[in-house]
């Protein structure tokens, strides 16, 4: 059952203000504040199109009604039955998205995200997993319209990858993905083992918030260690010759950032400094919460115990979600990006009171 409350005036007076900031002269002055408040002229534009979009959803469908009711011809009212069934489809998922929207409350949930992603032991085979789940968020960022940029990426020998880093843009980018942060578990047929054997590996995703210019996070010069080195590649002629890559080290907490995407070192450093950004606010959010430990996902044993998610593709094909317990048999549907259900289901599960203690 949908809860979801939709305050169209309230978005309608909140998007007469926007405009008049939109319209002054001086509004492209600051092209980042500028692009921000873009943004969330967007956001209310859908929340006070919601209900008209509803609305006009509702009286189609009446129509469809009316027209099965006074048709004659066989024929024709089976095609408007199957007309009625895809215009429901649509209205269910739109419902849906708006549903989801709505569980998107914290402070956080509207920021893009920076998603980072290693494998656990067991060398080729994880590693190889770690690029399938880059894929599948990647997959997932295009389904969206978002726009994902791997700012960096470290090969494995054989397949796969070591880690990588992925900037992910978009409405409520990091709310969405925030669930995403544990360990996912695979169980395959290794087709890396001459035998056939079947493998079960394991790669950890860590999700933090990007946190904007409207939220002051103070680097001191002195408590960074800056390196340079070259960008690492598959080789060929585009591989950089010049110390492009930077490499930040935050001495007073160990956490170290590094970026090697761009051409440009000024531009690595840039796209670093807001990823350092990035983590010491989650990491002053999580010293709030007085849960320091779940920070850092590679802290938590990357093995059996400890998955968040599940993904069986030999003997049978299912995927389960631990703490939700759905399940899903089309796993290469999921693999490709189709990892919704997964997402609406935790954010639902967040917001439900938990069971009552005996």
């Amino acid at each position: 059952m949908c809860g979801a409350i939709f305050d169209a005036p309230t978005a309608r007076n909140q998007l007469a203000a926007l405009e008049k900031i939109t319209s002054a002269a001086d509004f492209w002055q600051d092209q980042e504040k500028a692009q921000a408040t873009l943004q969330q002229r967007k956001q209310l534009e859908d929340r006070a199109g919601a209900i008209a979009t509803l609305d006009t959803k509702t009286s189609d469908l009446d129509t469809y009604f009316h027209l099965v009711a006074e048709e004659a011809n066989d024929a024709q009212r089976d095609a408007l039955l199957g007309d009625i069934s895809a215009e429901l489809d649509a209205a269910d998922k739109f419902v849906s998205e708006l549903e989801t929207k709505t569980l998107l409350s914290g402070e956080s949930d509207r920021m893009n995200a920076i998603l980072t992603i290693k494998p656990g032991a067991g060398g080729t085979e994880s590693q190889d997993w770690a690029e399938m789940l880059l894929r599948m968020y990647l997959r997932w960022a295009e389904g969206k319209g978002f726009r994902a940029t791997i700012i960096d990426s470290t090969p494995g020998e054989e397949a796969g990858i070591k880690s990588a880093t992925v900037q992910i843009e978009g409405e409520n980018a990091f709310g969405l993905l925030a669930g995403e942060s544990g360990v996912h578990r695979l169980v395959r047929i290794s087709p890396f083992d001459q035998a056939a054997r079947r493998h079960t590996s394991f790669a950890s995703v860590f999700v933090i918030p990007e946190i904007d210019d409207r939220i002051e996070i103070v680097v001191k010069p002195d408590e960074l260690r800056i390196d340079t080195f070259r960008a690492g590649g598959h080789g060929g002629q585009n591989v950089n010759k010049v110390e492009s890559a930077v490499r930040f080290t935050h001495l007073p907490t160990g956490i170290v950032v590094q970026c090697q995407n761009e051409r440009s070192q000024h531009k690595n450093r840039e796209i670093a400094i807001k990823v350092l950004r990035s983590r010491l606010y989650e990491l002053e959010l999580e010293k709030r919460r007085g849960d320091v430990a779940k920070l850092d996902a590679t802290k938590s044993d990357i093995s059996f115990g400890s998955q968040i998610r599940s993904y069986t593709m030999q003997p049978y094909q299912l995927i389960k979600d631990h703490r939700t317990k759905v399940e899903r048999g089309d796993i290469q549907k999921v693999l490709d990006g189709d990892i919704d259900s997964f997402i609406r289901a935790y954010l639902l599960s967040r917001r439900a009171p938990g069971p009552a203690q005996a």
